[in-house]
């Protein structure tokens, strides 16, 4: 069997401290709920040679990632890797070669409580960590080990206690060493120690900010020997501050010259008091540099370009702006020289249509020659500079979801792949062919919404249907604008029709995806005297065809037109099926008794509600499933029993229960799939239950369904599918259980036998689906693509192939 990984999608955890950029590699890890993620963000490339995007996730903690670091390699040119999360572990990750994958060599559990932030001292194998315990750990790996060996030096408490949220480590002199903590109090605290071994003791405490310190970066001012040092800390004061360390007893002339001269009448009150400490018997000074002043909100991070040979400084905002600062040449003043992300009149009045709600983490690219920031919605943008003072462009960045994953489907002819989470949105995905090249992407955002929605299926390859936590259903068309991308950059077929709708919009203070236009600019002539703003939450403009869309046209511009609301369930939708010719649509809602464990059934002509809801269970139906020809509904549920109903044969509407099972399981049923059909096989369906077992069932029993072959696993099944095709009297079945594996099994429809079984997928978090495409013609392909969702947030597709071979 060949497996290969085409695509995999995750979100951002949204932490200042939760991402670092390894130079030497080109790799960006960031923090992916309990994961750490992978991507290797290509720089000043054309759109066509982009990577794929993120290409591996390291699984081992069990909360949310707050800080990932690079450390400097080890004795044996292996690289190392650092995540701490809200389980009070350090994990360290090492790679021994460039094509070896990360593993997990060592957990570091002396913290009591969350590991909030690292700081790694450059050129050495020596890092910091704080947590919420009040306490900063100092750690060094022994040199020349083959297996890395953390050895803890010293334990700081913090006084007065304060949670620390960021570190930075740098040298001084002589070996001693220079450590600079902020947290959870205004005031940041500077601690020495005359080498990596000796203890860090409070030198110095810098007063002036009068927020939260979320962010410390220090980096020499020139390469020169004995350069003084900058520290940049960055507040949710909404300002930025440095300040200036320098070795000598009294302050440099440009520092202690009248302060008058640089920074006006305002100079005064922004000073600070210069402090003086010794190291090794050298004096050093720190002072109060300077203050950036242009954020309009918290300031997460402030980060140094360290390739640079003169000091620049990139800035990240809940403000949802980035800002490059760099001193003037001729007065030394800071200024903002380049301001990337929102523009405040694009921003509409909704989350849906407007501000991306703040930037958490922005850090520099190829030697300063890219930028890249993390947003509200777990996606990552990137720009790009040709030169040094040429324009900066936007570029392909990466997207995800950042909750769970409730709920995947696939066209009905396998075009793109529907996505739908508990962070509240759908997304579509697809695949971006250009000559040979074939990599995934998001290429539109169709529902941004106020609830948490959980099931979702594919009416058409124009319309999907939805349900969220708000008791009913809601039907979304495919507008002009995600036509005409998909035409373009996935090379498919649009019917005219599909044309109707240009575009969507969310009004102020709603929750329905309304009708707009598409536009080519703001004409205000045109468009009388309505405002920018009033025009920007009514219009569209025209997207660019030449690459998907980037984070800031998906989060406003690829919402999709609403058809219909389906009302009738008295709680949370649970389950949602559309029938294969799209004319029916199933929905079933949690219920706790009979009255409504009830499946509605809509037909899609009129959007009314099919009379006489079918009833069968007692408690909430998890999954429904319409058979291939139409002809059966199955539905599954906690009461662990499965029904069958069939269509009539006048009237094609109306269903009627065939047959049921009160104890299909022993425990309750979460998955069910029904299996291909062809003209010599009967109707098989598969069940997959909390009593860690896989049923398959056929028709072969004229009194109904009975059980043909039962696959233990060790652990509970979440989701089962079949392959669409049948081979060679085989039938493929995948299904996911809650430690996240995911099994392939091959089943024979001759013996009624499973005769091989294969682990394609191991991880820490449950997965909650997996779903075959159906090729676009109905015929076998080589490689079959399965849809892979999980828990934890991430969403896969990968490729099998030849897996016939596995019988042997």
């Amino acid at each position: 069997m060949q497996i290969d990984l085409e695509y995999l999608s995750v979100g951002g955890n949204r932490n200042p401290s939760s991402a670092d950029y390894d130079s030497k590699t080109g790799i960006l890890a960031f923090g992916a709920g309990h994961n750490v993620a992978l991507w290797q963000p290509l720089v000043n490339q054309d759109q066509d040679d982009n990577s794929q995007g993120v290409f591996a996730i390291l699984q081992g903690h069990s909360a949310d990632i707050n800080t990932v670091r690079f450390l400097a390699n080890g004795s044996s040119g292996s690289q190392i890797l650092l995540s701490g999360a809200a389980d009070r572990k350090i994990l360290v990750w090492e790679k021994k070669n460039s094509g070896d994958a990360f593993r997990r060599v060592k957990i570091l559990d002396a913290h009591k409580a969350s590991v909030n932030c690292i700081a790694c001292l450059p050129g050495s194998l020596s890092f910091a960590s704080g947590a919420a315990d009040g306490t900063v750990k100092i750690w060094t790996f022994a040199n020349g080990s083959s297996n890395p060996e953390a050895k803890l030096v010293q334990s700081i408490n913090l006084q007065p206690k304060y949670f620390p949220l960021t570190l930075s480590w740098h040298p001084l002199n002589l070996g001693s060493n220079l450590l600079v903590v902020g947290g959870t109090r205004s005031t940041i605290q500077l601690y020495r120690n005359e080498d990596v071994q000796s203890e860090f003791t409070l030198v110095a405490t810098l007063t002036g900010h009068e927020g939260w310190i979320r962010c410390l970066d220090i980096r020499a001012e020139s390469s020169n020997r004995g350069s003084d040092l900058l520290i940049a800390s960055a507040s949710q004061d909404k300002y930025i501050r440095l300040w200036r360390v320098h070795q000598g007893a009294n302050l440099p002339n440009l520092a202690s010259q009248d302060d008058g001269d640089r920074f006006g009448t305002v100079a005064k009150s922004l000073s600070s008091k210069a402090q003086k400490f010794e190291v090794s018997g050298l004096d050093y000074i720190v002072s109060f540099e300077a203050l950036l002043l242009g954020h309009e909100d918290w300031v997460y991070t402030a980060h140094w370009d360290k390739s640079s040979p003169k000091p620049r400084l990139l800035s990240a905002s809940a403000d949802s702006s980035l800002s490059l600062w760099e001193p003037e040449s001729t007065s030394g003043v800071w200024i903002c020289q380049t301001r990337l992300g929102e523009i405040s009149i694009q921003k509409g009045s909704t989350t849906a249509t407007g501000s991306a709600g703040g930037f958490y983490s922005g850090l520099w690219l190829d030697g300063g020659k890219a930028v890249t920031c993390l947003g509200r919605t777990g996606s990552w943008r990137k720009w790009s500079q040709d030169d040094q003072d040429g324009p900066w462009k936007a570029e392909l960045g990466v997207s995800g979801h950042i909750q769970t994953v409730k709920g995947i489907a696939w066209a009905k002819n396998g075009e793109y792949l529907l996505s739908t989470s508990a962070d509240q949105t759908t997304r579509v995905h697809a695949e971006w062919k250009r000559g040979t090249k074939r990599t995934w992407h998001e290429f539109a955002r169709p529902q941004i919404h106020g609830y948490d929605l959980n099931c979702i299926d594919s009416i058409s390859s124009l319309q999907f249907v939805s349900g969220a936590d708000e008791k009913l259903l809601r039907v979304f068309d495919e507008p002009s604008v995600t036509s005409v991308l998909l035409h373009n950059l996935s090379g498919l077929e649009r019917p005219v029709e599909s044309q109707a709708h240009e575009a969507a919009s969310v009004p102020v203070l709603g929750l329905s995806n309304k009708v707009v236009q598409v536009t080519d600019e703001y004409d205000n002539e045109r468009n009388g005297d309505i405002t920018q703003s009033e025009l920007a939450a009514s219009t569209v403009p025209v997207l660019a065809t030449d690459h998907p869309p980037y984070e800031d046209d998906l989060a406003r511009h690829t919402l999709w037109p609403e058809r219909e609301k389906l009302y009738g369930h008295g709680y949370e939708i649970s389950a949602v099926a559309a029938s294969r010719n799209g004319k029916i649509v199933a929905t079933a809602c949690k219920a706790s008794a009979l009255d409504h464990a009830v499946i509605r059934l809509y037909e899609t002509n009129n959007w009314h509600e099919i009379p006489n809801p079918l009833k069968a269970h007692s408690l909430t139906v998890t999954c429904l499933r319409f058979s291939d020809d139409d002809r059966f509904l199955l539905s599954v549920g906690r009461d662990r029993q499965w029904a069958v109903f069939s269509r009539d044969t006048v009237n094609e509407q109306v269903y009627s229960l065939h047959t049921s099972n009160p104890k299909g399981h022993s425990r309750m049923i979460l998955g069910a799939a029904w299996a291909p059909v062809n003209d010599t096989t009967e109707a098989v369906f598969a069940t997959a239950g909390r009593d860690k077992s896989v049923k398959v069932w056929s028709s072969g029993n004229a009194n109904g369904f009975e059980c043909r072959v039962t696959i233990q696993c060790e652990a509970s099944v979440i989701t089962v599918d079949f392959l669409p095709q049948i081979r060679t009297d085989l039938l493929l079945l995948a299904s996911g259980t809650e430690t996240g594996v995911v099994m392939l099994s091959t089943i024979s429809i001759n013996t009624w036998s499973c005769v091989s079984s294969y682990a394609l997928d191991q991880s820490q978090a449950p997965i909650t689906q997996v779903s075959w495409r159906r090729s676009n013609d109905g015929e076998e392909s080589e490689a079959n693509l399965l849809a892979i969702a999980s828990e934890d947030g991430s969403l896969k597709v990968v490729s099998i192939s030849a897996w016939t071979q596995i019988v042997e």
